[in-house]
């Protein structure tokens, strides 16, 4: 893609070894782009670091003590030197030509801020059968409104601003709430540019105490439309 920028794709990580690799892989699979990948490593005890350095230069590694992965992602962007986003979480899987299909809907349409595509989820090899029945987790195609199906400009990311790193959960939600308020123009994709790895530790499993939060992510954004701030 001649034509193309420079993309910064932020990978923010904690104790992810198992799958890093795999995700970085599926991002430098993007034929075609010139692309600035930062992983941004929240505290791992684990090998994510010498995961992550054995892409050498391919990769910029950064790691920081343990403050959650809305600071984590935060952190990489100050880093990111593109003039598009996007994000992947370092146990998920972009699709072989999910940067292509989204750089060509922003050709198509100069007024672009950002866009979207569909996400499948998939079962991680190493679940046993008994795993997965206490997962359960359904197989249809779905609108992928997440970090790792987006891919945006930095000038439309930055009038949004970073997340708010004290959410434990929600902060995607609380931030496209604002991106709507602001009236950011996107589209959704039909092709599945995202494959969603379940398996035991994913964040949403074992914080399911935190789910609450959403509720109140989504009060506040309720809120702000009807005071208009």
């Amino acid at each position: 893609m001649n034509d193309a920028p420079l993309i910064s794709v932020i990978i923010p990580v904690y104790n992810g070894d198992k799958y890093l690799g795999e995700a970085i892989e599926s991002v430098l699979a993007q034929n075609g782009f010139m692309l600035d990948v930062v992983v941004f490593d929240d505290g791992s005890t684990d090998d994510t670091a010498k995961i992550a350095k054995s892409f050498g230069s391919s990769i910029r590694y950064h790691y920081q003590m343990n403050e959650g992965i809305a600071s984590a992602r935060n952190q990489g962007i100050t880093l990111a030197q593109g003039d598009f986003f996007a994000f992947l979480d370092a146990d998920d899987l972009w699709t072989a030509e999910k940067m292509k299909q989204q750089w060509m809907a922003f050709n198509a349409d100069p007024d672009l801020d950002m866009a979207f595509g569909h996400a499948r989820q998939f079962y991680s090899p190493e679940l046993t059968q008994s795993e997965k029945d206490l997962i359960n987790i359904p197989f249809e195609i779905m609108p992928g409104y997440l970090f790792g199906t987006m891919l945006i400009k930095k000038n439309a990311f930055l009038r949004v601003g970073l997340l708010k790193k004290e959410l434990l959960m929600g902060e995607f939600i609380d931030w496209y709430a604002r991106a709507v308020e602001l009236k950011l123009k996107s589209i959704m994709l039909p092709n599945i540019l995202l494959k969603r790895r379940i398996h035991n530790t994913n964040y949403g499993i074992i914080c399911r105490n935190q789910r609450k939060g959403y509720v109140h992510v989504l009060k506040a954004a309720l809120d702000r439309r009807r005071t208009g701030r």
